[in-house]
């Protein structure tokens, strides 16, 4: 067993740690133009390269021109899926073989950016065990997902935090600095507030920006892996209706991120919802819940804090129009994503991603055919966004979310498993094929075409 320690050395002003450790565990050469041409139409055909470990794929830091992604000066849409339990699976030798699992079947479909969760504070496998103490053995997991992330040519956007109480979240915090004695209220809101636990929340991304891969060598801040940074899973600080303390918060970790990390793209993490300052044709898109405007949080205002890169936005129709029938919902999201991608063009010049969206099987009459058609009618928005060229600001969409055979804890009424759901898995691969035909030009659209 390795004894070694993974630890920050430092102490917020305000506050103590509270000393406990935790021990961690442990031929013929092509022409230059015709091999690149070959290179490029292999990977449009999504089939495995099978290279030497010399020659593993190799990635380029994601960045933002205006409303768009851009690799290697050209312009990058996103497909791609949540799997939020990648860290998870990948600390015990006996699950991490799903991971890989996943990857390669995302890799056959042409999807490149998987959302999931680089935290874990204080539950089972948890990476933080207390405050600004970290198991090793998790870290080396994390390690390993990003190392095979790279293997099969897909990006990590990375989300740092939960709101909500799974997998410790901002709860976990307030109780840690409760249970120490330093901390301000029992508000599971007073992360955002209290200068003690924003301390500590500092260390902690500190520690996962600086940390050097155990297996690559490469310190995470340093590793184009990783397609950016998410603040916060879906935030919302219902304490203070103003939003001004979710919007010090956001600013205040958003620079830390960026004073210590200068080549990652950083997002909120955003649902999307119009708060207190938005003008109130912009409220009226919000759902029709008066709730949904006070919930501390203001998409616009919060976007367009200087060191946010792009704007996020979530897709749950079940939960925001409970009573409405599928073309009722199809109507509304229509609304809700062109309100957001004007917004990106017309106010933000910054790119959309929306990291979640999802059809309930739990929905009255559930038919896999309404959500198929739901589905469709999301990334279709997001391919007429895309093909506007300059002026399209929807850059990409994440489903949630995919998950493997015998993974049932994991499910909810949005899981997807791929040999189970053929029509979802086809839509998602016609949409990578229609992307990419795109992003390379008309003399490869026929090519991309011919693959779907």
């Amino acid at each position: 067993m390795n004894n070694s320690w993974s630890r920050w050395n430092g102490k917020p002003s305000n506050a103590k740690p509270s000393g406990k450790r935790v021990r961690s565990r442990n031929g013929l050469l092509c022409p230059a133009i015709g091999f690149s041409l070959c290179i490029l139409v292999t990977c449009m055909t999504f089939r495995a390269l099978k290279l030497h470990q010399d020659q593993e794929p190799t990635l380029s830091f994601v960045e933002r021109n205006g409303t768009h992604f851009v690799v290697d000066g050209r312009v990058l849409y996103v497909s791609g899926w949540n799997s939020y339990w990648l860290m998870e699976q990948a600390v015990e030798e006996g699950s991490r073989a799903r991971v890989t699992e996943i990857f390669q079947t995302a890799a056959s479909l042409g999807l490149t950016v998987c959302r999931t969760y680089a935290f874990n504070d204080g539950r089972d496998h948890a990476l933080q065990v207390s405050l600004g103490i970290f198991d090793e053995i998790v870290f080396k997991a994390l390690d390993w997902v990003i190392v095979e992330a790279q293997r099969h040519g897909i990006r990590l956007l990375l989300s740092l935090v939960n709101n909500l109480q799974r997998y410790g979240g901002k709860a976990q915090y307030v109780k840690w600095a409760w249970e120490e004695g330093f901390g301000l209220s029992t508000s599971n809101d007073s992360f955002f507030f209290d200068p003690s636990i924003r301390s500590y929340f500092k260390i902690y991304l500190k520690t996962i920006l600086t940390r050097k891969n155990h297996l690559s060598g490469i310190e995470y801040r340093d590793d184009p892996t990783i397609f950016a940074w998410e603040l916060m899973n879906a935030p919302r600080c219902a304490a203070d209706v103003s939003g001004d303390t979710l919007q010090e918060w956001i600013e205040e970790m958003a620079e830390h991120v960026k004073r210590i990390d200068k080549k990652h793209l950083v997002t909120v993490g955003l649902e999307g919802f119009y708060g207190p300052t938005s003008k109130p044709e912009k409220k009226d898109v919000n759902p029709p819940e008066k709730r949904y405007g006070e919930l501390g949080t203001d998409f616009l205002r919060n976007s367009k804090t200087p060191t946010i890169d792009f704007a996020s936005v979530q897709i749950y129709p079940d939960k925001w129009l409970p009573q409405a029938n599928l073309s009722e919902k199809t109507s509304y999201i229509s609304k809700w994503m062109a309100s957001h991608i004007e917004d990106g063009e017309k106010e933000l010049n910054k790119p959309i991603l929306f990291s979640e969206f999802g059809l309930s099987s739990k929905n009255k009459d559930f038919d896999t055919l309404h959500r198929v058609a739901f589905y469709k009618s999301i990334l279709d928005n997001i391919y007429d966004s895309a093909a506007k060229g300059g002026a399209g600001a929807g850059a990409g969409a994440l489903i949630w979310h995919l998950l493997l055979h015998g993974m049932e804890k994991y499910d909810d009424d949005f899981g997807i498993v791929p040999g189970e759901s053929p029509a979802i898995i086809r839509l998602l691969k016609e949409q990578s094929c229609q992307l990419i035909a795109l992003r390379h030009g008309e003399d490869l659209a026929q090519t991309a075409s011919a693959i779907c």
